[in-house]
């Protein structure tokens, strides 16, 4: 994973998450700093309030390099949905 910019990734992921509320209709609930963790081998990018995970995106890397995609599952060591996430 050294080969992405965390930095990249999050703002990429902070985006996507902030684009996809507004065109849901959704109140977008404010995260915290964006973290970039490894689980069996794949990498995610987790947004997560006080309250718990808002959204989950897997790092692909296509044509060497990476895409974010946004979850609507995600493996259960990442922690429960909360309530009212989009």
């Amino acid at each position: 994973m050294s080969q992405f910019d965390h930095d990249d990734l999050a703002r990429r992921a902070l985006s996507a998450y902030f684009r996809k509320t507004a065109v849901t209709g959704g109140v977008p609930l404010q995260p915290a700093k964006p973290e970039v963790v490894e689980r069996n081998g794949l990498h995610y990018v987790v947004l997560s309030n006080v309250n718990g995970l808002l959204a989950v995106y897997r790092v692909r890397t296509v044509n060497g390099a990476p895409m974010l995609k946004g979850l609507k599952r995600w493996p259960a060591e990442l922690g429960a949905k909360q309530e009212g996430a989009e």
